[in-house]
């Protein structure tokens, strides 16, 4: 019998077939995802029936469903870095192997929060709209070269974006507490996170979890027309006091990819100093392809195959 492998992301292989085809060389039957979309947990636990691997999104992962497909499922690939949709102690009491691909989201997603960066502080959407409008409108907005900027979380992807912004003459803050100020590159600063809001223009979230790090206090902390950044996880920021925070123009400017629920259809989107994007952070053709091939190979490694 051969091996059944399901496909969670709704985008997997969209622009290029090689990881599909890594999979039908190796004789796998392939589960497609139905829907098109991310799949709720009754979807997930109905796509898991009789399949002994998962290419994983950020479908539900939990005891429920990782129960309801044992003891066949053997393991899960996650197309990605974050893993916070994976119970990793119901997988090691079920006999699932998990993996997810690290490495291949870095430059994808630091370039989009540098674009993002850049998008919000010379206010490229209020001008480009009023110009639409017959409007000429010329507004002055904030260059990177001496603005200050506070990464939290300084993981693969805040190391990245931090080379970046060095190389527009940003200086660089980080609150990272895993990290020793001797481990920064020259030129980086560690601090703390309430000195990092009292000192930043900008404010880029990197961080790893789910808890909340920027709620009503925090706010409070910034400097007046702030820029937020979250390309990470959108429970990092309490979304209330986001919204009052706008309101009062201590952020004059916010970009959000990861959001509360995903699809997103909260008030946020009532904001026009808000610029949205629908979780499209890994989503360029060089790094989709990395992060899916590499997803298949350590599937096929975890279900005993060989690697082609």
């Amino acid at each position: 019998m051969s091996l059944v492998v399901a496909i969670g992301p709704s985008s997997f292989a969209e622009k290029d077939p090689t990881p599909l085809r890594l999979l039908e060389d190796a004789g796998i039957r392939i589960k497609p995802n139905p829907f098109g979309r991310r799949l709720t947990e009754p979807e997930i636990i109905a796509h898991l029936a009789g399949v002994d691997g998962l290419i994983a999104g950020l479908e539900p992962l939990n005891r429920t469903v990782l129960e309801s497909a044992h003891p066949r499922l053997k393991a899960l690939a996650r197309v990605g870095i974050g893993v916070a949709n994976v119970d990793f102690d119901a997988a090691a009491d079920f006999g699932v192997t998990v993996s997810s691909t690290p490495d291949g989201p870095v430059d994808a997603v630091a370039e989009m929060t540098l674009t993002a960066l850049l998008t919000l502080a010379r206010q490229l959407f209020p001008t480009n709209a009023a110009l639409h409008r017959g409007e000429w409108v010329k507004s002055i907005g904030l260059g990177l070269r001496g603005a200050t900027v506070l990464l939290i979380g300084y993981g693969r992807i805040g190391r990245r974006t931090g080379e970046l912004l060095q190389a527009f003459g940003a200086q660089v803050l980080v609150c990272d507490p895993a990290v020793r100020e001797d481990a920064l590159p020259e030129g980086i600063r560690a601090v703390t996170l309430r000195e990092g809001l009292g000192q930043a223009d900008a404010i880029s979230l990197h961080a790893s979890g789910e808890d909340c790090i920027l709620a009503a206090p925090e706010f409070k902390q910034m400097k007046p027309g702030t820029l937020l950044l979250n390309g990470a996880r959108g429970g990092l920021v309490e979304e209330s006091a986001l919204l009052e925070a706008l309101d009062s123009g201590i952020v004059a400017g916010t970009w959000f990819d990861a959001f509360w629920e995903e699809p997103y259809h909260g008030i946020l989107t009532d904001y026009e100093q808000a610029l949205l994007t629908p979780h499209v952070g890994t989503y360029t053709t060089q790094c989709r392809l990395q992060m899916e091939s590499e997803a298949v190979k350590n599937l096929m490694r975890d279900l005993g195959l060989q690697e082609t």
